[in-house]
């Protein structure tokens, strides 16, 4: 709704989708009622739906504004490494390490966003996707810059989606206070991601080599 931002709606705002997300996240969006949410918000149905016609839009918030925050890590990560001129790889570990910690400080904000996207409108869905998909393209860049050699193979897209897979869903089983940390998992990740990469690639790089000498081997016979 367009409500005037001052001070005391962003606060109240702040309160409702924060709760809203622990809701959803521990009970799942369908089975969360306004009068949950009310319950666990403090705050009474009516001034909650003051601000929100319905937990659509409720959810819509939770999730533009989670992915509003990684597209801005990405942005200033990538304004970050032109200052500092880091290697690809030390720019790639020190991204995959931010978003894990953004992951551990905003968890239940990044289980709605895994688990209850497809529930928004086809608009509103999309607005989210878009955000996502520039996310997804600038790990995917990092990834080329890795491994040029992969760029012709199609693998892109699919190994970036991959490093997603390890990162999104360690909110299954990473737990605050547990004997691994966000801090330590984001370096696994990356040695993970690249170590399985970087064999790829030369398997990848054997196989054109092999390729190529056939090639050369069947021109040399019509000669």
């Amino acid at each position: 709704m367009n409500l005037p931002k001052t001070p005391k709606f962003q606060a109240q705002r702040s309160i409702i989708l924060n709760a809203a997300a622990q809701l959803f996240a521990e009970h799942g969006f369908h089975y969360a009622s306004m009068a949950n949410l009310a319950k666990a918000s403090g705050l009474s149905k009516p001034l909650i739906y003051h601000y929100y016609k319905d937990k659509e839009e409720i959810l819509f918030d939770i999730v533009d504004s989670y992915m509003s925050q990684l597209v801005d890590i990405v942005q200033q990560h990538q304004q970050t490494c032109q200052e500092k001129n880091w290697p690809h790889q030390k720019s790639f570990e020190i991204l995959v390490a931010s978003f894990m910690t953004q992951y551990q400080h905003a968890q239940h904000q990044h289980m709605v966003l895994v688990q209850d996207v497809k529930f928004l409108r086809p608009d509103m869905r999309s607005i989210v996707v878009a955000k996502e998909k520039q996310v997804v393209g600038a790990f995917a860049q990092m990834v080329q810059k890795l491994y040029p050699g992969l760029q012709n193979s199609d693998l892109i897209t699919p190994l970036t989606m991959s490093l997603f897979g390890m990162m999104n869903w360690t909110f299954t089983w990473l737990k605050p206070g547990g004997k691994l940390s966000h801090a330590q998992m984001g370096p696994l990740v990356s040695q993970l991601f690249l170590g399985g990469i970087e064999s790829i690639a030369s398997e990848l790089a054997v196989q054109e080599s092999l390729q190529q000498n056939q090639n050369q081997s069947r021109s040399n016979s019509n000669v």
